[in-house]
């Protein structure tokens, strides 16, 4: 599988300068695309629909490894605290299911695998216990089915800022705050999905891994101050570990110290490990694979063996990728999950009232 990442980081790959020059073709046709696209849907020259309720777009400009599932999950928390029926919508990236509405969960709870509906909305849909979770590549047909089925008065759409056929009353745009413009080209030559300038149609920026105190981007901080766009910070942190079996919880404390092999397929692995060491973890192996990556048994063949041979006190993982573990019960049941949280800084305040402010009082649908 090719390795994106180190393509797309100008440092490591600066001796492939040919393969980056024939990546920089692509990218130009990509913004020609990209760009006429964004055109019709600002004249209006392609149909948007506006549903009978409020909608939250919550997605980046980048290719994943932003932390958009964490903020998907406060947000809808965040909703449903102040009286709202949240429900979820996601094009269910590598499920297999070709219906055009796939109930994830509903109040009852989690109803489909991850096979059939993809890691990122099961992994939402056990977070979000009694929130409904739907997938589907048409988000106007789950947006109504949310609607008509479970009552829903405000539509979470995740990972749907290029998704313009719905009309939004949100758009929260999410940025590493470590490299918020990746490299600054567009796919395939970088992480770009479009030009920065498409962040004019926020209505907020969230700096994700971004201390409060620390600095904010220059280039960020002088778009966001020429759109007049909110810009809010937020950091990630872990919140427990879980055993693979699930019967046992124990705090990130117990890491300190020990001795750990760690593996993930996700898009930022960098981020995991950095977690891992600010836990004060000593990390004998780190293994990380590509994001979404789909394990066999001779891959966790192999993590066992690394793990046996390091002479380990815990093998650790990410909640994202124990979702993909399911059908390696025995495998998973060795493992620990860490369970991350998102946290705005310096406190939630700010954003919570941000959002509110935006939406009508709830109102019941159904």
């Amino acid at each position: 599988m090719t390795d994106w990442q180190r393509i797309w980081n100008d440092d490591e790959y600066r001796r492939l300068s040919p393969v980056r020059a024939i990546l920089f073709l692509f990218a130009q046709i990509y913004r020609l695309v990209a760009g006429f696209r964004n055109r019709l849907y600002d004249r209006r020259l392609l149909k948007t629909v506006r549903l009978s309720c409020p909608v939250i777009s919550i997605g980046n400009i980048s290719v994943g490894g932003t932390g958009k599932t964490p903020c998907v999950v406060l947000v809808a928390k965040l909703l449903k605290s102040h009286g709202y029926s949240p429900a979820i919508l996601s094009r269910g990236y590598g499920g297999k299911s070709s219906a055009s509405v796939n109930v994830v969960s509903d109040e009852n709870g989690v109803l489909l695998d991850v096979e059939t509906a993809g890691d990122e909305p099961v992994l939402l849909a056990r977070s979000l216990p009694g929130i409904p979770v739907l997938t589907g590549a048409r988000r106007v047909l789950t947006g109504q089915a949310a609607i008509n089925r479970f009552g829903a008065n405000v539509l979470i759409c995740d990972d749907a800022f290029q998704h313009r056929q719905i009309v939004r009353d949100l758009d929260i745009v999410l940025l590493d705050g470590e490299k918020p413009l990746g490299n600054g080209h567009l796919l395939p030559r970088g992480e770009l999905r479009e030009p920065p300038e498409g962040l004019g149609r926020a209505s907020c920026i969230l700096l994700t891994r971004a201390e409060a105190a620390g600095p904010l981007d220059p280039d960020i901080a002088r778009m966001a101050g020429r759109m007049g766009i909110p810009v809010f910070r937020s950091v990630h942190s872990f919140e427990d570990m879980k055993s693979g079996d699930e019967r046992t919880l124990m705090s990130p404390e117990n890491l300190r110290g020990r001795k750990i092999c760690a593996f993930c397929g996700i898009a930022r692995p960098a981020s995991f490990e950095k977690l891992l060491l600010e836990a004060g973890t000593e990390i004998c192996a780190f293994l990380p694979f590509p994001d979404h990556y789909a394990y066999n048994r001779f891959d966790l063949e192999a993590i066992k063996g690394r793990f046996q041979k390091e002479n380990a006190d815990y093998w650790v993982t990410t909640e994202k990728d124990a979702m993909r573990l399911a059908g390696h019960a025995e495998f998973l049941k060795r493992i620990w999950i860490m369970r991350m949280k998102m946290k705005m800084q310096p406190s939630s305040d700010l954003l919570e009232h941000f959002i509110l402010e935006r939406l009508p009082a709830p109102v019941r649908n159904g």
